[in-house]
């Protein structure tokens, strides 16, 4: 399954709303959720979606400058 399909049967646990998919490294790093500002990595190629799982979006992106929406 491709980012663009994943993205569009995933939602946010938390609010429900729209995930997108951040790149880094020529991998997804997580999937962020703009309206709660969290990211939901990726390990394995496997979302995490808990939301005790988390990161705060604005430390991640500060953390990792060079990421970028993937799809």
């Amino acid at each position: 399954m491709n980012t663009e399909e994943l993205l569009r049967i995933l939602a946010c646990p938390r609010c429900l709303g729209t995930l997108r998919a951040l790149a880094e490294g020529g991998g997804l790093a997580g999937l962020a959720c703009p309206a709660c500002k969290v990211l939901y990595p990726v390990r394995n190629d496997i979302p995490i979606l808990l939301v005790e799982e988390a990161l705060d979006l604005d430390q991640w992106l500060g953390e990792h400058p060079n990421a970028k929406e993937d799809a």
